[in-house]
């Protein structure tokens, strides 16, 4: 008997249970004997020196076990150097390293940190710690920096090229019958996951084990390892649940480390968590851009011409920015691209990864201004995508290895009613609210792991299989596809298989980021999987007592938990029957894919349509999503009830983006003033509206299994599809995110 296949089943997910009644560890709940607590003191200022700290009052307290400074701190054994998570090394958050020296870099700097035998008594010690600074003038919004800005060789630690540009935009632009000029503005944004970030960290001799909270537990062991001077061999990394992320877990920043020094220091376990203020000033963030784009057209509004131009800070150490531009270079058929970064140096941390960083900034940016040039020539704005479609990659002319564009287009539309839309802005009410729909295309580039991916699987004689790797589970359910990935390579059901992960003790697979993280670990569950079939279909072939002796391997098939020839599916042995004769208890393979290099045969990506409905209050400046339609191609769906869960959420989150989210600078001292989950708006329940979420699979060439991933892509165009909205609800255009109350009575 055969059992059906298990990728693509709406599976409940394997760690469901666990988080909802509580059982599941995270990184602060680990609490070895002797625990201490480590407390960290931030810096108020921006820029500057420490010219003194003086801790005698808090050494004072009872159960004070240290305090530590620039003064005492160990000092790292290498310059951290950004790296991206995704390279597979060690991967510093940023080129610097807090208590080393007295200068300040930006406000929330750790200048201290204290460690006690309680939270409490650690906490109050840290209020007793004086620091005393010499404050500078600091430069942090771009009005402060504008005028220092330069044009970096590369971004997004070394990935992406400063300018990328192919054709002749600017004799184009010349030329083109219709021009569309805009500039925007988008807010600096941050992550908020539930679990704030937290690290316990255990040395037992000479070797250390850190309970971490990280999208990649290899990656934390590697960079810990590298700041400690130890061997990663002496490194170890826990990190069995994770509370969300977002990317600010993605990047490896100072607090395992430095719990990794105190525990050293003192000679005990020690766990360092961060506050929520502290997640806003030492996790990174989404940096504050502006933006200017050009688009050059026929009158009809084929496209001739882009140019997309950004500017935003970066830290003093690092050229960071996120990779806006892009996607205005990948999304449409367009003879004349450039593409240009301008950075500053600015009294700031590193920025970093965010949910869809560069697609969600510079795909807002696009389709609010392809929305515009739709108005502008009298199309619809869904048949002016069309009109622009690449069959082939932009810039490069290569194939796509998968796409499907087109069908979310049409089946978005279908689903959403936008036939029937009348095109006139600021005519449609209901009640008080003036109506409006707008649409936006997604799209996410499809990133490859950059070493090989390993995973373990391991059938024991009761019929009952076991898959292994290092990867973490940060609320996407990779475990559950792990499960399915398994069962389908061994034949088995999904609830014969237990998976096993966040434990660098493990194979090693990437570090979650960017959508890659299924493409990934299902290639590497995959290759164990099928490696342990075709090493059980051997041994059956070899053994004289099996009914598939003497068979061709190549005709043997698997399902139900059995072995079997495909033309005599009666003519077959139990995997137990195998395994019992030969007196094992238990067998294994370890499986290995090797990702394609970054330039393969096939321009990759994700794509997807986006569609939205608003009220807008004009008395009141109101903003109400009514309901969103997204449908998208991310190739083969693993999991159809955690994929849709994903893309619902980065939809869902898009209205954060477009109506709510911004972190704002306390002006002359360029701290964040509402570092708070009071103060940074966020959609609640009630925010959300009625979301439809489609998958059109479409063969991928790409990847082992063609899977590309959702984690992502369901952001990006949200907020454009919103933004369009607002315009054909209103007939004003805004440019800048978020839309606040403000502007759109302003512009009333």
């Amino acid at each position: 008997m055969s059992t059906a296949p298990q990728i693509g089943l709406p599976l409940d997910r394997v760690d469901g249970h666990a988080k909802v009644t509580g059982a599941a560890r995270y990184s602060a709940e680990y609490t070895p004997p002797g625990t201490a607590y480590a407390v960290l003191v931030c810096a108020p200022i921006a820029s500057g020196r420490v010219t003194a700290v003086d801790a005698g009052e808090a050494l004072s307290v009872t159960g004070v076990l240290a305090v530590l400074s620039h003064l005492d701190m160990p000092r790292i054994a290498v310059r951290p150097n950004l790296v991206p998570s995704l390279a597979g090394a060690a991967a510093h958050g940023q080129s610097f390293f807090p208590m080393q020296d007295d200068r300040v870099h930006y406000a929330g700097q750790p200048v201290a940190m204290v460690v006690a035998d309680t939270l409490e008594r650690a906490g109050h010690a840290a209020e007793l710690v004086r620091v005393d600074y010499a404050e500078e003038p600091p430069v942090v919004t771009i009005e402060d920096g504008r005028d220092r800005a330069y044009e970096p060789e590369r971004i997004f630690g070394g990935f992406v090229p400063g300018r990328t540009e192919y054709g002749d935009a600017a004799s184009a632009l010349a030329e083109a019958e219709v021009r569309i000029d805009g500039a925007f503005h988008l807010a600096p944004n941050h992550h908020n996951p539930i679990e704030p970030s937290a690290t316990t960290a255990v040395w037992e001799d000479s070797h250390l084990t850190l309970y971490d909270a990280t999208q990649g537990p290899t990656a934390t062991r590697l960079t810990v390892a590298e700041l400690l001077g130890v061997p990663p061999s002496q490194v170890r990394v826990v990190s069995e649940a994770v509370g969300g992320s977002f990317g600010c877990k993605a990047m490896i920043w100072h607090h395992p480390a430095l719990a990794a020094f105190a525990a050293q220091y003192v000679r005990a376990p020690v766990r360092l968590s961060l506050t929520r203020e502290q997640m806003f000033h030492s996790c990174g963030h989404r940096e504050e851009q502006e933006h200017t784009l050009e688009l050059g057209a026929t009158r009809d509004g084929v496209l001739t011409a882009i140019r997309h131009r950004k500017l935003s800070p970066t830290s003093h150490f690092d050229d960071w920015a996120e990779p806006s531009v892009g996607p205005s270079g990948r999304m449409y058929a367009c003879p004349n691209f450039q593409g240009v970064y301008n950075l500053f140096r600015a009294d700031t941390m590193t920025p970093t990864f965010m949910r869809a960083p560069g697609e969600a900034s510079g795909m807002f940016v696009l389709e609010t201004a392809m929305d515009e040039l739709a108005y502008r020539v009298g199309a619809d704005p869904l048949e002016l995508r069309l009109r622009n479609y690449a069959e082939t990659e932009p810039g490069t002319g290569r194939p796509w290895s998968g796409k499907g564009l087109r069908e979310c287009y049409a089946r978005g539309a279908e689903l959403f009613g936008w036939a029937g839309r009348d095109p006139e802005p600021g005519i449609r009410r209901d009640g008080n609210q003036l109506v409006g729909t707008g649409m936006a295309t997604a799209f996410y580039p499809v990133y490859g792991a950059m070493n090989p991916q390993r995973a373990r699987a391991r059938l024991h004689a009761d019929g009952r299989a076991v898959v292994e790797t290092g990867c973490s589970d940060f609320g996407t359910g990779v475990g559950t596809v792990m499960r399915q990935v398994a069962a389908d390579a061994l034949g088995l059901s999904a609830e014969s298989v237990e998976v096993r992960y966040g434990d660098t003790d493990l194979p090693n697979t990437v570090a979650a980021v960017g959508s890659a993280g299924s493409g990934a670990v299902s290639a590497a569950v995959h290759a164990a999987g099928t490696a342990l079939r075709d090493r059980l279909i051997a041994q059956a072939v070899a053994d004289e007592r099996s009914p598939l002796h003497g068979a061709d391997p190549a005709g043997v098939r698997v399902g139900g938990g059995r072995m079997f020839l495909a033309d005599r599916p009666d003519t077959g042995e139990d995997y137990t029957d195998l395994l019992r004769r030969a007196m094992a208890f238990d067998v294994e393979a370890l499986g290995e894919w090797n990702p394609p290099g970054p330039q393969g045969e096939y321009g990759t990506g994700t794509f997807g349509a986006q569609f939205a409905e608003v009220g807008v209050d004009p008395d009141l400046g109101l903003v109400r999503v009514r309901r969103m339609t997204g449908v998208f191609a991310p190739g083969r769906v693993l999991n159809r009830k955690t994929a849709r869960s994903q893309l619902m959420g980065g939809m869902l989150w898009g209205i954060g983006q477009a109506l709510l989210e911004a972190t704002h600078v306390e002006p002359g001292r360029g701290r964040w003033a509402n570092a708070s989950m009071a103060d940074y708006l966020l959609p609640v329940n009630a925010d959300a509206p009625d979301v439809q979420v489609e998958t059109v699979e479409v063969e991928d060439r790409a990847a082992p299994l063609g899977v590309k991933g959702v984690g992502e892509i369901g952001l990006v165009g949200a907020a454009a599809a919103i933004a369009n909205a607002v315009f054909h609800a209103t007939g004003r255009r805004f440019r800048d995110l978020p839309i606040t109350v403000e502007a759109v009575l302003a512009a009333e």
